[in-house]
């Protein structure tokens, strides 16, 4: 009997790990399997956690270096100092995987370590070096998460030529530092060894960067970076990447011009996206249908081709964040629980941790145009704004798009200091279905960046009172 549970979650990610936490709750027996040997996933491991800790770190570096002694923070002898930035950076890991181990025995999960294979609808064998088990369970969920892509032809070695991984643990700062797209990680880690001192050059395939993100966003935030230094060579389709003694050529051909061009660096970053863990879980003898990108489909209520088996996260449709995945884990288990759980899938927002922070929920003005959606624009920029003013913060502006008839609010995009936590405000109001009337009549306390949001809020009517 204590081989045999409610649900068995396969993998130990954001979504794995919420939902076996979730699924406890309910009173359900649950098991999480995973084989990385910590809890957490790619996100805390090697993702959103370390590269914030970095993110956080290069920043506060950046600013001592560029920006304090002209506010009239002097000292002298400032020097950085990596091995111990990245030591803060793992020992932030550390508690973070610990604590998840916690919330399991806090709250009953069983957690075994190893590979997960699925050998029918209710069994699951799990594989530890030698050691081979099998579990059966009434529900299983697939949370496996999702890899680094490549480039056809490219390996990464995680040495010189690495993903996201291997550039959150480079051993020295690289003089000049290649990232292939323009997407958000890129962007991120280009920030990270920018600010401690590399020459960044980002080759992106389209013609902007942050592919998806409005593109008036998108503009800015190029025009910011460039700014502080990145350099960009956009419509470049990347034909090579090889180790060259210690150094790295990258070759590329212009998508409009063809013609090529080759650069050298230190190190390259691959960025160009992730694809979904789905090998080895025995799918396809299953008959689990995956679509042609290799994720595996799902219904309404996130089953599989079997309907006690459901999947969730980076394995299944839509963007690859954490928080998505965290919504679905709590979906299933109350699904499996017998209640009615629901993403809204409308509303998720996407942050690039970057500085300025750019945020987004909702509906692009792209998008609407498509849809032949009539809207109202209000813009309001940080420049006018006390708070970001006195903080030598004033990159960016708030965007707000409403529904031109109705009023309410459809997406609202930012780019400035601290948007990726404003942009909950706007998530919860469009959770309600707020109108930008209801956003502009509700008091923000000052002096904040908050009021950014207001006077945009302000502006779709074209009544901002401080710009």
């Amino acid at each position: 009997m204590e081989n045999n549970f409610d649900v068995i979650i396969i993998g130990g990610g954001p979504g794995g790990y919420v939902c076996a936490i979730r699924a406890a709750q309910l009173g359900l027996k649950t098991a999480c399997i995973e084989s990385r040997g910590t809890l957490g996933g790619t996100c805390l491991n090697v993702g959103c956690i370390p590269s914030k800790s970095l993110l956080n770190l290069s920043e506060t570096y950046h600013k001592a270096q560029k920006d304090f002694n002209a506010q009239g923070i002097e000292f002298t002898g400032l020097k950085l100092n990596l091995d111990k930035m990245m030591a803060n950076k793992n020992k932030s890991v550390q508690v973070l995987t610990k604590g998840i181990e916690f919330l399991f025995k806090k709250n009953k999960v069983t957690y075994i370590k190893g590979k997960g294979v699925l050998f029918s609808k209710n069994d699951v064998v799990v594989y530890e070096g030698e050691k081979k088990t099998s579990y059966k369970s009434k529900n299983i969920v697939i949370a496996t998460g999702s890899g680094p892509s490549t480039l056809p032809g490219m390996e990464i070695d995680e040495e010189n030529i690495v993903s996201s991984t291997g550039a959150l643990a480079l051993k020295e700062v690289p003089k000049n530092f290649i990232v292939i797209g323009g997407g958000y990680i890129g962007l991120e880690m280009g920030s990270v060894w920018s600010r401690l001192g590399s020459n960044v050059t980002v080759l992106e395939y389209l013609d902007h960067i942050t592919p998806g993100m409005d593109k008036e966003i998108s503009s800015e935030f190029m025009k910011i970076l460039t700014k502080q230094g990145f350099k960009f060579k956009l419509n470049s389709k990347v034909t090579s990447v090889k180790n060259k003694g210690d150094q790295v050529e990258v070759a590329f051909t212009n998508n409009e011009t063809s013609e090529e061009e080759k650069i050298l660096a230190d190190k390259v970053l691959v960025a160009v996206g992730r694809k979904p863990y789905t090998e080895g879980l025995n799918l396809t003898k299953m008959g689990i249908k995956k679509d042609k990108q290799g994720r595996i489909e799902v219904n309404k209520k996130l089953q599989t081709s079997i309907n006690n088996i459901y999947a969730i996260g980076d394995v299944i449709k839509g963007p690859m964040l954490a928080h998505k995945a965290e919504e679905e884990g709590i979906a299933v288990a109350e699904i499996i629980a017998g209640q009615a759980g629901h993403v809204n899938y409308n509303i998720i927002p996407g942050v690039v941790y970057t500085s300025p922070e750019v945020a987004v929920v909702g509906k692009t003005e792209e998008e609407l145009k498509k849809e032949n959606i009539n809207y109202k624009v209000g813009k309001f920029p940080f420049i006018a704004n006390s708070r970001a003013k006195v903080n030598n913060e004033t990159d960016g502006f708030v965007k707000i798009l409403a529904d031109n008839k109705t009023d309410r609010v459809l997406g609202v995009h930012m780019i400035g200091p601290h948007t990726g936590d404003m942009i909950a405000e706007m998530a919860l109001a469009m959770e309600f279905g707020a109108s930008a009337e209801d956003i502009a009549r509700t008091c923000h306390a000052h002096p904040t960046h908050t009021e950014a949001v207001k006077e945009a809020a302000l502006a779709v009517d074209k009544r901002a009172i401080h710009f």
